[in-house]
């Protein structure tokens, strides 16, 4: 977990697009965020427009997805909780970093993401 708020916890995804992946999950078990109370809707787009600056400044993406997938259907892995995906990108990736075998990787671990967010949040926070 990278942070946690009233209403979300924010989390690297364990199988990145890209570096700098980000989930953000409310800590209430919903699966459609319509259903979620007024102050949690209201955190969770505040929470996206901070973790979209804080990527652009530690990453310095070309651009950005942002989303969920609702519904089976709509590809929600875990179709009883929806999640919200920041994903940076830059021009020309392709996801993933092509290896030998089809094997496909993101070039910087999880941990050193982890460490550089938290990071970068304390001093956001004190500032």
């Amino acid at each position: 977990m990278v942070l946690a708020t009233a209403h979300h916890i924010l989390l690297l995804n364990r199988h990145p697009y890209t570096n700098g992946h980000l989930m953000l999950a409310p800590r209430l078990h919903l699966a459609d965020p319509a259903a979620a109370p007024a102050a949690a809707r209201s955190e969770l787009w505040e929470l996206v427009l901070r973790c979209r600056r804080l990527l652009e400044r530690l990453y310095r993406p070309d651009g950005f997805n942002l989303g969920m997938n609702l519904e089976r259907a709509g590809g929600a892995g875990v179709p009883e909780h929806f999640h919200f995906h920041i994903v940076p990108r830059w021009h020309g990736d392709t996801s993933f970093m092509s290896v030998v075998g089809g094997v496909r990787l993101v070039p910087e671990d999880l941990a050193s993401q982890w460490r550089k967010l938290r990071a970068a949040l304390a001093a956001e926070d004190e500032a």
